[in-house]
């Protein structure tokens, strides 16, 4: 294409995309489809195994009680990924140079309405780590200026953090959240009482990785707001989980992943920029979308696989159309029942109260599981996790939080309280044994 032409990508289309996302909802036209969307009107939800066996991959003889690692993707979401890349392949020009971008302004939309929010203030990108790296890019940083996180941070974006504060001079200030956690108060204290006026930016998980409590975030935003501090949640186990209403809670930032709990192809996440900051949140790849809005810049990043976008929209549809509520209740009811199992069985603790947990939870491990001679380190949880996948094919992750161990339990429509029991008698099972765990390390 000539650089200036009427159909150049990077103008005539990259402009559109801007309209499009701007028009009124009575005034959009969205584009057909041309191949088939699944919908899930007069689907009855079926939970546990037969939900597992009818909508997942999932391997029949494993316990997958790890949701929360890499996700699982919805076996219909998977087969349009498929439909979408064959149909790609019949003309790519017509589909990239015509089809693709006006696609992707649907996709944009509907999940902006979904988590509530303005279309223009959302784009699409495959994952939470690069959106945040956007955003930190993004910054303005000089010597002197403080970045303000919690010890739960997730460990990758502390690295991130920890890269450009050495590159600027900036300095990452990082505060010890306590465990175990008393109430949702102890976090708002803390962040009350450590958190100055003029940090240049605050970053927070709206439900940490390694230790799943949900962070009172509404509080926590406004003591930001009221000190002047711009706000980065990462929540990418929140898409899902939680009933996201973006308005209402009004971050300056917000991540989270598609393909974790709302059951994506992985690839799919979204960013969402207050429209004041929208000007300085560049796309870590600059290409034909730039000085087209900040929508048009983000939307095409050069030639790759775009399905897992179009895909959404059959992750909308299953969660629109059986109620996204009835989805969450049956996650959380067995999460509490599974926590309540476990703490009996084994006769320990949760990390938190057990309100403060969604679709994961951190359950103590019986202390003599391992050796009390041994200081209890991240080494000790993997060889306990790696016995508990090599012995009996249970797949769930071991925490070491502060010196205590914890298995952290994730529980999705799929899963049901057998496999969590499961869990417990191979636990007890181990401890009756006295297997050398931390011998066995490698």
């Amino acid at each position: 294409m000539q650089k200036n032409s009427k159909r150049d990508f990077g103008s005539f289309h990259a402009s559109n995309v801007q309209e499009l996302l701007e028009l009124p909802e009575t005034d959009y036209q969205p584009p057909a489809f041309p191949v088939s969307i699944p919908k899930f009107n007069d689907y009855q939800l079926e939970t546990g195994r037969p939900c597992r066996q009818k909508h997942f991959l999932l391997e029949e003889d494993c316990t997958f009680i790890n949701h929360g690692a890499f996700g699982g993707v919805l076996r219909e979401a998977m087969d349009s990924t498929h439909e979408w890349q064959r149909y790609v392949e019949r003309q790519p020009l017509r589909f990239y140079d015509r089809e693709l971008l006006p696609h992707l302004v649907y996709v944009t939309r509907r999940l902006a309405k979904f988590v509530c929010c303005d279309p223009t203030d959302l784009v699409l990108v495959v994952n939470v780590t690069t959106a945040i790296n956007a955003v930190v890019r993004g910054l303005d940083l000089k010597k002197g200026d403080v970045i303000y996180i919690l010890s739960v941070t997730y460990g990758a974006v502390k690295k991130l953090l920890q890269f450009v504060c050495e590159a600027t001079g900036a300095m990452l200030k990082e505060v010890q959240l306590n465990f175990p956690i008393s109430s949702k108060d102890q976090v708002v204290s803390l962040v009350g009482e450590t958190l100055d006026p003029g940090v240049k930016l605050a970053v927070f998980d709206h439900i940490p990785s390694n230790a799943p409590v949900i962070l009172p975030l509404k509080e926590i935003i406004e003591i930001c707001k009221n000190r002047g501090v711009p706000v980065l949640v990462d929540g990418a186990h929140a898409l899902g989980t939680l009933p996201l209403d973006l308005k209402s809670l009004d971050p300056d930032y917000y991540v989270s992943n598609a393909h974790k709990w709302f059951c994506c192809p992985k690839g799919s996440a979204f960013l969402y920029v207050r429209k004041e900051l929208q000007s300085q949140t560049r796309p870590l790849i600059i290409s034909h979308g730039f000085g087209s809005g900040f929508n048009s810049e983000f939307i095409w990043a050069g030639l790759h696989d775009y399905s897992p976008f179009l895909a959404m929209h059959v992750n909308m549809n299953f969660w629109e159309d059986i109620g996204r509520e009835k989805i969450q209740q049956y996650m959380y009811k067995l999460c509490r029942d599974t926590c309540d199992l476990l703490t009996s069985l084994w006769n320990t603790k949760l990390a938190a109260p057990k309100e403060m947990f969604g679709c994961m939870a951190l359950v103590e491990l019986p202390p003599q599981l391992y050796s009390s001679d041994t200081t209890v380190t991240y080494s000790t949880g993997e060889a306990i996790q790696n016995q508990l996948y090599h012995l009996y094919n249970i797949e769930v992750p071991v925490k070491c939080i502060q010196g205590t161990l914890y298995v952290r339990i994730s529980c999705h429509i799929y899963n049901e309280l057998a496999e969590y029991e499961r869990l417990g008698k191979n636990v007890l099972e181990m401890c009756e044994t006295k297997m050398n765990l931390v011998q066995n390390v490698n």
